[in-house]
């Protein structure tokens, strides 16, 4: 027997497997400063621009991030602030849970 999951269960499990890639979560963590290039993303993670490309496709499958086609290329931001918010819940849950480690 093959169990539904629901809609909303799926797409949240998706967020935070994506959440989950250190590289997607480093790219949020930039463009949350503004929109960049994936070129100067690349350069400031010290990463291959086809690895940070990756990335960039998966967080826009998500609908994570949103890019601009522009001139010298494309820029990318990120399309709901509500994201950031999650990330900065999750990084103070980190570290209450690292205060009370023996």
């Amino acid at each position: 027997m093959i169990r539904k999951v629901p809609e909303l269960y799926y797409r949240s499990s998706r967020i935070c497997r994506i959440l989950g890639n250190p590289t997607a979560y480093q790219i949020l963590k930039i463009l949350k400063r503004g929109e960049n290039k994936p070129s100067n993303l690349a350069q400031e993670l010290k990463l291959s621009l086809p690895t940070v490309s990756i990335a960039l496709r998966s967080l826009r499958q998500l609908d994570l991030v949103r890019y601009e086609n522009l001139k010298v290329g494309k820029t990318y931001s990120i399309k709901d602030e509500t994201i950031i918010t999650i990330m900065d819940k999750i990084e103070l849950l980190v570290k209450r849970i690292k205060s009370r480690e023996y």
